[in-house]
């Protein structure tokens, strides 16, 4: 089986410094690969060996569902998937199923977001109003800019996402403007224990 493991680091000399930025570094069975995104919907695909790619870019739009072009280094087209339908959702419509940000994310997020379209998530429908899943630092980010809407697409979760919100709540959080920016190591050490406290059934 293949081994495809995610880099979340934003420093490593293995990697070019705008795929770590978007979060799109890879080693699959050890092996160092990007998918550098290029475009609201495209990106490129590079690493030595080619007959991983489709695995790997199936990891890759797991983060990212909305990027559904992909291309070799040369420009060659490697995969196409259908084009996903993307809302416009104003901040106060999505209710954030975190509750704190990593201040060094919104540092590394600031070199390639410029407009609120840069900015896409994926969220699903609940009770009127939309449960951010993932993208927590952009929603943020756009808080910090004066920006009121975003771009979504909408996907499913498990059960666990309805714990996590009724945790942001409990502590006050009901918007992205509610979340509350932290050091790294705050978030490294307050929000990632909270996260193997749910899973472990705590």
């Amino acid at each position: 089986m293949m081994d495809i493991q995610r880099i979340n680091t934003y420093d490593d000399n293995r990697f070019s410094h705008t795929a770590l930025q978007q979060h799109g570094c890879f080693f699959v069975d050890g092996a160092p690969y990007e998918v550098e995104i290029i475009s609201d919907y495209e990106a490129v695909v590079c690493g030595e060996n080619q007959a991983v790619y489709t695995e790997l870019i199936n990891e890759f739009r797991f983060y990212a569902p909305h990027i559904t072009r992909f291309y070799g280094k040369g420009g060659q087209m490697i995969k196409e998937y259908p084009r996903v339908q993307r809302l416009t959702l104003h901040l106060d419509q999505v209710q954030p199923s975190q509750f704190l940000v990593d201040a060094d994310k919104i540092t590394a997020i600031s070199a390639f977001i410029q407009k609120p379209q840069d900015i896409i998530i994926q969220v699903l429908p609940h009770e009127n109003r939309f449960i951010s899943l993932d993208g927590h630092t952009r929603l943020y980010y756009a808080v910090m800019k004066g920006w009121e809407y975003v771009r979504a697409v909408v996907e499913t979760s498990d059960n666990w996402v309805y714990k996590f919100v009724a945790e942001a709540q409990n502590r006050g959080v009901y918007t992205p403007k509610d979340m509350a920016l932290v050091s790294h190591a705050e978030y490294e050490e307050q929000w990632l224990r909270f996260c193997d406290d749910i899973f472990a059934g705590g």
